[in-house]
């Protein structure tokens, strides 16, 4: 009998390999002072369910099933719902800000494909309760940080920033917010998956079109992304980094910076990403606690397989 497909099953000398990646994770997260947690690998349903928890993406890809005390339950597919949730509810034992990662295992219901698989390792990294620029900046270092960890160098691998609160301020310009927004930047997220005659179709009720994007994405530099990209230019990780606003990040919580890093022979897909999502914890404790977070995850199976 086969395991299921989309699960791994690994041999000595690939869990070797994985404990030697965990183990340099770990290594480069306390660098930066970095405090270890974890959470529950069954989670509520209805925490996904929450507005702006993930969207309508992440309920489709979900693990879900009714357990024998006859509750509606999912397997987790990230961890920054889980993050919110512990956050809001012990935040007021913590200095600020709060800075914590976890390495666990993730699982998604969605096609295979190359690097992607239905159980997953991810290494998660947040900052909480900073709402500056500076926890932007120190977060997107970390990233390029742990990529050099493998022996990675700027001819291997870039990190692509943009801002999602650009892309709101632009299509409030166009006189579009809310859900059909968020409909845009879901189409913006498909621009290099998709044929253009199928996005064109999904924006014919926006009033934009695909040349409006392209046009907004080869424009300036928004200025939400001068003060970070000073930061890594002054930390020396300037010519790890591009502009690229044509990253917008699928998950409906995003708020300011989003970036995903990749490798320059563009054979994979994304090794890693995040963002800024400011209303996530409030939103999901319902107002009990209101912190500013930005955050990123790196999968083991797509790092892994770059390395």
């Amino acid at each position: 009998m086969k395991a299921l497909a989309g699960f791994r099953e690994l041999y000595p000398e690939q869990a070797a390999w994985r404990h030697a990646m965990t183990s340099t994770w770990r290594r480069v997260a306390k660098t930066y002072g970095f405090e270890e947690y974890d959470g529950p690998t069954l989670e509520p349903l209805e925490l996904y369910a929450k507005k702006n928890a993930g969207g309508e993406e992440i309920l489709g890809q979900l693990y879900r099933f009714e357990d024998g005390g006859q509750r509606q339950v999912a397997l987790r597919p990230e961890m920054t719902p889980t993050l919110a949730r512990m956050a809001a509810a012990k935040e007021k034992h913590y200095r600020k800000p709060m800075k914590w990662f976890a390495i666990g295992n993730f699982f998604r219901f969605e096609r295979q494909q190359r690097g992607r698989l239905r159980e997953f390792i991810q290494l998660n990294c947040d900052i909480l309760g900073e709402p500056g620029p500076e926890a932007d900046s120190e977060l997107a270092a970390f990233a390029i940080d742990l990529m050099r960890a493998f022996g990675l160098g700027s001819d291997d691998f870039v990190l692509r920033l943009s801002h999602r609160g650009a892309w709101s301020a632009y299509l409030e310009s166009k006189g579009i917010s809310g859900e059909s927004a968020a409909s845009v930047l879901q189409i913006v997220d498909k621009l290099e998956r998709e044929e253009p005659s199928v996005l064109e179709a999904k924006l014919a009720n926006t009033g934009l079109s695909l040349l409006d994007l392209r046009s907004f994405i080869s424009g300036p530099v928004p200025a939400e992304l001068v003060p970070v990209l000073d930061n890594l230019n002054a930390r020396g990780l300037g010519n790890f980094v591009e502009v690229d606003l044509s990253i917008v990040r699928g998950l409906a919580y995003y708020t300011g910076i989003v970036f995903e890093i990749f490798d320059k022979a563009k054979s994979l897909r994304a090794l890693a990403g995040g963002g800024r999502y400011d209303g996530l914890v409030g939103g999901l404790s319902e107002g009990a606690a209101s912190l500013p977070a930005v955050g990123f995850g790196m999968g083991g199976c797509r790092a892994g397989k770059s390395h």
